[in-house]
């Protein structure tokens, strides 16, 4: 059974271990690559997962048979108030399709309601067809916002919402 476990900075190295494996496996799922964060010093992970247990913000490590396999996490918009971001969603390959991710979301999405959000937001490559599929099977819809794809001129991102209310 998968379990989730809250990022802490105790957790820092392996926060770092699947956050790693999550940019080399899906490289334009992400805003960053893992050129650069493997750069990042221990401190830098630290402080990294430190930023991930506040009042603002929350992320989660899926763990399952001894290793963790997946992450999410969540982030209130300062910008846009009763909103709340979805990042860093990923699902080792080997345990996709197996409610790991379903479990993840649901878990980011609890933390945003009891945070009063009234809206969960999320940016997705216009490549990736999975995660689209899997956002819209869990309520998400794309809301007609795009923006350019930081790391690949040749993509877009797209914005996908869900109401919380």
């Amino acid at each position: 059974m998968v379990t989730l476990h809250r990022i802490t900075p105790t957790l820092s190295a392996s926060y770092k271990t699947v956050r790693l494996c999550a940019l080399q496996d899906t490289p334009s799922a992400f805003g960053s690559t893992s050129a650069r964060e493997s750069q990042f010093s221990e401190t830098d992970w630290h402080s990294r997962a430190a930023n991930l247990c506040t009042q603002q913000s929350i992320g989660y490590l899926a763990y399952h048979q001894d290793e963790y396999c997946g992450i999410a996490c969540g982030f209130l918009d300062q910008q846009v108030p009763r909103s709340a971001e979805l990042v860093s969603m990923w699902v080792a390959p080997n345990h996709r399709r197996a409610g790991t991710g379903t479990l993840l979301v649901n878990a980011i999405e609890s933390w945003a309601r009891l945070c009063a959000a009234h809206t969960l937001r999320l940016m997705v490559t216009n490549n990736n067809l999975a995660a689209i599929s899997f956002y819209e099977r869990l309520g998400f819809t794309k809301n007609g916002r795009t923006e350019p794809y930081p790391n690949d001129p040749n993509l877009i991102e797209y914005e996908m919402s869900k109401l919380l209310l």
